[in-house]
């Protein structure tokens, strides 16, 4: 007989986050011990993927308003010590005050300053950021005093040296505020899920419990009939292939294997069936002891701020990529602006109904995002689900509408999108949600189709230009079309996504093959 958890389980992948957070709630509401109706679950520091990742970048924020008041303090400085401008300020002063600010700048990323390590006195910070000020001036003073060989202006130097003390305290003081109140809301926590109702999970959540800097969204095991209810307040949501789809996903930064890692075979399966989603999957080796199991949870907790150091990963990647979207999306929204204003009435005055469309999307990691059109369609014609795609002469389009959407004029308020930071510039274009290619859902026609949301999606993309543009009417299409968006994501850099755009237009308007 199916009984009322069954049913809950089955159930799972079609709640939305505020109703995992209420079945979580009462999986732990019936939990018998009171740590476990603590929970490491915590559904109330839920934060996405997409949401997390904001704070992480944050760092580079910061080290970005270091850099300009240290600068602008120098500048300020400088010009006070030559009475006549600055043009005229000897090299002699110049070079010092110019090197004594870099040292700084230099010693607070060398030295790790920004990354604001979990259970870092906020006082010792601030003395080290202090340190650092007084090494730079001591270096300017010395370096003077080198090149003139004569007693350096002081007093220049002294003041210089404590407005920038001052400056970068409270500067840090407020970033150490702010990356203590991200880890009190969560958004620093990682979110994992387990699959595996084993002892190996039960001793993980346990321990999780204990030191409440990992949150335990849930478990998912494939032997549903010999797993309990929940293991240590945390519910079992499903089996393997319910995590395919659950609306968690999003929220999920990492998938533990917890099963037996001699079990090569299901280990084997397990990783190939969840590599079709954009986290990333881990494996749970046993600890044999309490420093291992330690050591483990310490790289599964471990959530510091985005590396400033080595080569270009992926949090410089993506920094880079969001002051890109920022910068020239609202440029493109103030030069575009009279266009959208133009096109909003003429859609006004073509047919009854609204301007905007807004259609329910994937972006980051399986989120659901609301993505904004101008309206292309009749207002009763309107396909929020896209469950019929766009054919030539369609009834549906109005005579306003095949203008902008063979133009790509109807995408142009999804710069509000990337101004939000729900999409970018450039990259995957967003599907709807449930989107068919014939009566076939796409994501299910390619294993690979979910890789295509581990970068944001974009207005425009290296898909888009390479001819893969508007309806998918077979698997080989979206075959196609996946592949395009891995490529790219693989390749994505500053200067392919500024070609993407600069050869966007000219693609787009040429292409009289892609119906749209």
């Amino acid at each position: 007989m199916t009984n009322a958890l069954d049913l809950d389980r089955a159930a799972a992948p079609r709640l939305d986050a505020t109703g995992l957070q209420a079945l979580a709630a009462k999986s732990i509401r019936g939990a018998k011990t009171g740590a476990a109706r603590r929970g490491p679950f915590r559904p109330d520091v839920w934060r996405n993927a997409r949401q997390k990742g904001a704070s992480r970048l944050a760092v580079h924020w910061f080290r970005s308003a270091d850099v300009a008041v240290v600068f602008g303090l120098t500048i300020a400085i400088g010009w006070a010590m030559t009475p006549a401008g600055l043009m005229t300020m000897p090299l002699s002063r110049a070079l010092p005050l110019a090197a004594g600010a870099l040292v700084i700048l230099g010693l607070l990323r060398s030295l790790g300053l920004y990354r604001f390590a979990r259970g870092q006195e906020v006082m010792v910070h601030l003395a080290a950021v202090s340190g650092v000020a007084v090494g730079g001036g001591l270096c300017a003073i010395a370096l003077e005093a080198m090149v003139t060989g004569s007693t350096p202006a002081l007093t220049g130097y002294i003041v210089w040296t404590a407005l920038v003390t001052v400056a970068l305290y409270g500067l840090h003081l407020g970033w150490s505020q702010a990356v203590m109140d991200w880890r009190a809301t969560g958004a620093l926590t990682p979110n994992i899920v387990l699959v595996g109702a084993t002892r190996h999970a039960e001793r993980l959540i346990r321990d999780a419990l204990q030191r409440r800097d990992i949150n335990v969204l849930g478990v998912f095991d494939d032997r549903l009939a010999r797993s309990p209810d929940s293991i240590e307040g945390v519910p079992v949501l499903g089996d393997a292939e319910a995590l395919m789809t659950h609306r968690m996903t999003p929220y999920v930064d990492r998938i533990v294997l917890a099963i037996d890692p001699r079990a090569e075979r299901r280990v084997r399966e397990l990783t190939a069936r969840l590599s079709a989603l954009p986290n990333e999957v881990t494996l749970l080796v046993d600890p044999i002891d309490a420093i291992e199991r330690s050591a483990a949870l310490d790289r599964l907790a471990r959530a510091p701020l985005a590396s400033l150091d080595g080569t270009l990963n992926d949090d410089r990647r993506a920094f880079n990529k969001r002051l890109q979207d920022l910068i020239v999306g609202t440029l493109a929204l103030v030069v575009l602006s009279p266009v959208m204003v133009i096109t909003a009435l003429a859609i006004k005055l073509d047919s009854p109904g609204p301007i905007l469309f807004r259609q329910r999307r994937h972006g980051f990691n399986h989120e659901e995002i609301v993505v904004w059109k101008f309206r292309s369609m009749r207002a009763d014609a309107a396909d929020a689900t896209a469950s019929r795609q766009v054919t030539t002469d369609d009834d549906r389009v109005t005579g306003v509408g095949r203008l902008i959407r063979a133009t790509s004029l109807d995408e142009l308020p999804q710069l509000f999108n990337v101004l939000k930071g729900e999409m970018s510039l450039v990259g995957p274009r967003p599907h709807a949600i449930g989107m068919k290619t014939g009566a076939v859902e796409s994501a299910r026609l390619v294993a690979e189709y979910a890789h295509r949301h581990r970068m944001k999606p974009g207005m425009t993309g290296w898909a888009a230009i390479k001819g893969s543009r508007g309806p998918l009417h077979s698997a080989q299409d979206v075959r196609r079309r996946v592949q395009l968006d891995i490529d790219y994501i693989e390749r994505q850099s500053l200067w392919l996504d500024l070609w993407i755009m600069a050869v966007t237009v000219p693609v787009l308007l040429g292409d009289r093959a892609a119906v749209r």
